[in-house]
């Protein structure tokens, strides 16, 4: 289970940025996982919300947007979104939609990224 461990470098990433920006509180944070980063979005989620507690974050506006995979097929030339054969959901297996070949390119959708964090400072009078 990962997600305890990503969650929490999500969460201190985001209480740094905040603190070195002179925050006061956390209103909302954006995820991005790719379908390809192997974390589960409601685990997460759930980490999150137990992590963020009596912290500048806890009462944000948690965003999570899962994100498609994207690839580039040197047999055909596809570029696009291409979907996972979900059998497996430690090794999912990518191919080309058009043409079926399983030596492609990914593009994107293997990262968790956090993309966003809107914050509240102190006024200044």
């Amino acid at each position: 289970m990962h997600e305890l461990s990503m969650a929490q470098g999500i969460i201190n990433a985001v209480i740094d940025t905040a603190e070195s920006n002179n925050a006061t509180e956390v209103t909302e944070v954006g995820i991005e996982i790719g379908r390809l980063a192997m974390i589960n979005p409601e685990q997460l989620r759930f980490m999150l919300s137990v992590l963020v507690e009596n912290t500048i974050v806890d009462d944000a506006d948690i965003k999570i947007e899962e994100i498609p995979v994207e690839i580039d097929c040197p047999e055909c030339g596809f570029k696009g979104v291409a979907e996972l054969d979900d059998k497996d959901h430690y090794a999912p297996i990518v191919e080309c939609p058009k043409c079926g070949n399983k030596r492609i390119s990914i593009l994107n959708g293997k990262d968790c990224v956090v993309k966003n964090i809107v914050i509240e400072k102190p006024d200044d009078d």
